[in-house]
């Protein structure tokens, strides 16, 4: 590996860390506003916020990140998810707000044979606000949180890439109450946010998180007709907004994320859970992440957690560590070996760039080396960064320590 740069050395010299440490940095030729990463070889996709489609980069050196490609993005729609199954690429066409005039949302599909040079295959139309965070994997099934005809928010559709010409619908599934064309009205509090925000499809698994109803497992061993298996909503007592619902399938966990999406620590403390599904159809929280202390909401913009490594095909699939954004705290690393007590293993708190009030960590990926690659949303870019911490040797799933003992957990299973 090459030598840091002086733009790495300064910026490691400024940073919060530990058990960290920052390899190299790229301001994607100065469209730093970050979001989903994803990697295809020595080649490394990041979508962006609002200035860019896709930023394309080189990473064989990863103390060298180089930009090889940019795709702009379309008029009035924001593209920040980006996904690679094979020699497809896919990136989201959701409305942007804060733009005027027309606009087309649905998903983009591209031929990435040529990794630094996409091709575009074909548009998959959807409706109103368009496609969230979507799930693209196994290169025959695309999993969209999106609008529909009918629908008053986001819902649940399955679609069918086989043929890349020509993407087709197979399935859907929806929270009871948001089919208005259908006759259902909500019953849930007015107040509450209620849409399909992201999915995980693993095997005949979809975890899908709905805002503030919680998350759904659904079963779709039928594309054609995904079936509930079981609901689990915390909101109240908690403050909701469920974004992200990861299983550890070896573990029989899931690591359920609440996103912050107030500045200055305004919506509260959101959590991270983990939960037991050894019985799915009764999902059970059994511990919640270490909430970082320190005078983050004081800092400016989101405190809170947000994305987390999804544990992609290719990608590190590890069920000890998680590694998670948390916006003005950075990425954090929490060791999860014993699920009853989950603990903080490293962090990485880059400095704000200049004239950006404070770090805003968006989106992980890990790859199968271990390295580390994360996104600030406004205006830092691309890190890339190494765990230097201890690994734990193996999971302690039967909690043979005095934090199950704590928990109340008498049952022989975890003594």
């Amino acid at each position: 590996m090459a030598q840091a740069t002086s733009d790495v050395i300064d910026i490691a010299a400024r940073a919060e860390s530990w058990n960290m440490r920052l390899l190299g940095h790229s301001d994607l030729a100065g469209h730093g506003d970050g979001s989903r990463i994803d990697k295809k070889g020595n080649f490394l996709y990041v979508a962006h916020m609002k200035s860019m489609g896709v930023t394309i980069l080189n990473v064989e050196d990863p103390a060298h990140p180089r930009v090889v490609n940019q795709i702009a993005k379309a008029p009035g729609v924001h593209s920040h998810k980006v996904q690679i199954a094979g020699d497809l690429m896919m990136t989201n066409h959701e409305r942007a707000p804060w733009e005027s005039g027309s606009y087309r949302p649905g998903i983009q599909l591209y031929d990435i044979t040529r990794p630094d040079s996409p091709k575009e295959i074909s548009f998959f139309p959807t409706c109103e606000k368009g496609v969230h965070r979507f799930w693209f994997a196994d290169g025959r099934y695309a999993h969209l949180p999106t609008s529909a005809e009918g629908y008053s928010n986001r819902i649940y559709r399955i679609v069918d890439v086989q043929n890349p010409t020509r993407v087709e619908e197979v399935g859907r599934w929806w929270l009871p109450g948001l089919w208005a064309a259908g006759g259902e009205t909500p019953g849930w509090d007015s107040n509450k946010s209620v849409w399909c925000h992201g999915i995980i499809a693993n095997g005949d698994r979809a975890y899908v998180a709905y805002e503030d109803e919680g998350f759904a497992i659904i079963d779709i061993s039928s594309t054609s007709s995904p079936r509930l298996i079981s609901r689990l909503d915390l909101m109240p007592p908690f403050r909701g907004h469920t974004h992200t619902v990861l299983p550890l399938p070896r573990r029989k966990l899931l690591i359920v994320a609440e996103e912050s999406v107030r500045n200055h620590g305004a919506d509260g403390y959101k959590m991270v859970w983990i939960v037991d599904v050894r019985d799915e159809t009764r999902p059970v929280p059994i511990a919640g992440f270490p909430i970082p202390e320190g005078d983050f909401s004081a800092r400016g913009g989101r405190f809170g957690p947000h994305n987390i490594h999804e544990n992609r095909p290719g990608s590190k699939d590890d069920d000890l560590l998680i590694y998670l954004c948390y916006f003005n705290a950075g990425i954090r690393i929490i060791d999860v070996s014993n699920p009853f007590r989950p603990e903080e293993a490293g962090f990485f708190i880059p400095p704000a760039p200049p004239g950006q009030e404070a770090i805003q960590i968006n989106d992980v990926y890990v790859d199968s080396d271990g390295l580390i690659y994360i996104t600030d949303r406004i205006g830092g870019g691309l890190y890339i960064l190494e765990y230097t911490g201890p690994r734990p040797a193996q999971a302690n799933d039967k909690g043979r320590d005095l934090s199950g003992r704590a928990w109340g957990l008498s049952h022989p299973e975890f003594l």
